[in-house]
């Protein structure tokens, strides 16, 4: 058995990352970034770094072409400024589920992505994918529409026929929220201090975006600081 885990660089990915090699090995394990155009290019430096930790071979695939027509507020090529409140707070006040920083079927497109790379990069071994969605990413009105567990149970089954049964989708949080995961990656001892959740650019994440909320919360809730806000 294999397993590719899709990594953006963040707090998910990197537990689901650790998750993989617990169980099987770094040698038998990869990472894979796919750079989307997104504004934050920070997490996949962030990336790199988790993958060298683990020892574990790490791709990155270039994307962004497809999304240069959208107008998501994640985008470097985007005119829309980023809201600085929650994902429930955006949806209230905008009386719509989609949000500023959704990115076209984006997680869709990765996994498609992911599992025609992996296809090929393990020819004769059974593949899981990993991929680190959570409860807490569809939030109130299926913030993200991609993360739902209806959307995910779909491109599981699709992956599955269109692989001859040989790929398995894995999302362990995906009925779980953001501070489940968290508990999971600090009994697993992740490099948290590594990874890089912010939406902004920068050298410290900002605290405000909804992504650093989601985050601060799941790690009060465990009872812990950030480590990654030590350095």
């Amino acid at each position: 058995m294999k397993a590719v885990v899709l990594s953006s660089g963040g707090l998910d990915s990197t537990t689901c990352l650790a998750m993989a090699v617990k169980k099987l090995g770094a040698e038998n394990v990869s990472a894979l970034s796919i750079f989307y155009g997104q504004r934050h290019e920070r997490e996949l430096q962030s990336a790199r770094a988790v993958a060298k930790f683990y020892n574990v071979a790490h791709y990155e695939l270039n994307a962004a072409e497809i999304f240069k027509n959208s107008h998501s507020a994640l985008l470097n090529t985007s005119s829309e400024s980023l809201e600085k409140s929650s994902y429930a707070a955006q949806i209230s006040k905008n009386h719509s589920p989609r949000i500023s920083t959704y990115v076209p079927f984006r997680n869709g497109l990765m996994l498609s992505i992911a599992a025609s790379f992996a296809d090929g990069l393990y020819e004769k071994d059974s593949i899981e994918i990993y991929i680190g969605v959570h409860a807490d990413d569809a939030a109130t009105g299926s913030a993200y529409a991609d993360c739902r567990a209806d959307f995910v149970a779909s491109m599981s089954a699709a992956i599955r026929i269109g692989t001859y049964e040989k790929i398995r989708l894995v999302a362990p949080f995906l009925c779980q929220k953001k501070s489940d995961v968290v508990k999971v990656g600090l009994e697993l001892k992740a490099p948290y201090e590594l990874t890089w959740s912010c939406y902004e650019r920068g050298d410290k994440p900002c605290g405000q975006c909804a992504t650093c909320l989601d985050r601060a919360k799941a790690f009060e809730l465990n009872g812990i600081e950030d480590p990654a806000l030590k350095f």
